[in-house]
């Protein structure tokens, strides 16, 4: 059985990395529910998930393609909010990943 029968929808980047974490459909079902509920939802993931540098970079992609997303379909206040929990994710990641975590960052999220 393959996982899109079992409803799961596997997350790609365009450079063909695949996601592990359920971010960019978590972020979707806080969008139904304001932006009290995209700030909680980046609150619990940052939290639980910064010291881990492969979820800290899907994270940090899920931001990004919500940015953009609302950007184009014209909801500013959404891409507002996006964009600055994107930064606050995306400089913590600079400043904390080293080495090899931090050259997977960027290879991901190039």
């Amino acid at each position: 059985m393959s996982l899109l029968s079992k409803g799961i929808i596997i997350m790609e980047t365009p450079n063909g990395y695949k996601f592990v974490s359920t971010f960019p459909s978590d972020f979707t079902i806080a969008d139904k529910y304001g932006e009290n509920a995209i700030r909680d939802t980046f609150n619990r993931a940052f939290k639980e998930w910064k010291s881990n540098y492969v979820y800290l970079t899907e994270l940090v992609i899920s931001l990004n393609w919500k940015i953009w997303e609302h950007y184009e379909n014209g909801n500013r206040d959404f891409a507002k909010v996006y964009t600055e929990l994107w930064q606050k994710a995306d400089i913590y990641a600079r400043d904390n990943l080293k080495d090899e975590e931090l050259s997977f960052f960027y290879r991901v999220t190039d």
